[in-house]
C-alpha cells in the first residue's frame, strides 16, 4: 500500500532526503538544553544573593564561564533552526523567504556572538 498521491507517483518526486539532518539537529540541542538549563536556573538563584564583584568572580570560574558558553551556544542555534522551520512552512514567497531566513541567521548568530564576547569579556576580567 502506498501513501503517495497518483500524482507524485507520475512525477516521480519524493523525499528531499535532507530533513532527517534538521530534524536529528533541533532534537540533540533540545537534550543538551535539559541540563545546560538546568544548571543555567540553579546559577540564576545562586547569583541573586551575590554582588557585582562576587557574580564576577563566579563567571571567572572556567567550569562556569564554559558551561555559560555552552549554554549560550546550543540555545542560539537551537533558537535560530526553530525560526527557521516556521519561516519555511509559513513565508510563501520565494524572496520574503530569503530575505527571513537570511535575517534569522544574522541576528541569531550576532546576539549570541554578542552574548558570548560578554561573558568572555567578565570571565576575562576585562569588565
Amino acid at each position: 500500500m502506498s501513501y503517495r498521491t497518483p500524482l507524485s507517483q507520475a512525477r516521480g518526486l519524493g523525499s528531499a532526503k535532507h530533513g532527517v539532518g534538521h530534524w536529528l539537529s533541533e532534537r540533540v540541542a533540545a537534550i543538551a538544553l535539559v541540563p545546560l538549563v538546568l544548571w543555567g536556573a540553579y546559577s540564576v538563584i545562586l547569583l541573586a544573593g551575590m554582588d557585582y564583584y562576587e557574580a564576577a568572580a563566579w563567571i571567572g570560574d572556567p567550569l562556569n564561564a564554559t558551561l555559560m558558553i555552552l549554554t549560550i551556544f546550543v540555545s542560539t542555534s537551537h533558537m535560530i533552526s526553530g525560526v527557521r522551520v516556521v519561516i519555511e512552512d509559513y513565508v510563501y514567497s520565494n524572496l520574503n523567504k530569503a530575505a527571513a531566513l537570511l535575517l534569522n541567521l544574522f541576528i541569531g548568530w550576532l546576539a549570541g556572538a554578542l552574548a558570548i564576547f560578554s561573558v568572555l569579556k567578565v570571565a576575562l576580567g576585562g569588565a
